[in-house]
């Protein structure tokens, strides 16, 4: 039997537009580099590892979707192998420091994104 919940994301996820999903994407790599910071805090390693490896492929796949006919994709580019250098980082040495210097920007840049989809569904 299908579970209703999973279904109505499926569908909630299926009509995002480009924008939502860059803003849920950020969300995701936000929640995740908070639990691993709360799994480093606690000593569970696996927890951490599994958690900042997410934060990773999420970070990589931001990444692979720039379009470089824009020059902010460059900067997008290098942030994102920032934010991937602080990640690997903090999973090595099972430190929180790495974390808290990028969590910041990346909420900002969520917040600019959001923005931007707003102003985009106003200007339709």
């Amino acid at each position: 039997m299908v579970n209703p919940y999973e279904k109505y994301k499926e569908q909630s996820i299926m009509t995002m537009t480009q924008g939502e999903m860059v803003v849920r994407l950020y969300e995701e790599v936000i929640n995740q580099l908070s639990r691993a910071i709360i799994c480093i805090g606690e000593k569970d390693i696996e927890g951490s590892n599994i958690s900042l490896q997410k934060s990773q492929r999420i970070i990589n796949y931001l990444k692979s979707t720039l379009n470089y006919n824009y020059e902010v994709s460059g900067n997008l580019s290098n942030l994102y192998d920032f934010f991937n250098e602080q990640i690997i980082k903090s999973n090595i040495k099972k430190d929180v420091q790495p974390i808290d210097q990028i969590l910041p920007l990346i909420s900002e840049l969520k917040d600019t994104f959001a923005q931007g989809e707003r102003l985009s569904r106003m200007q339709q």
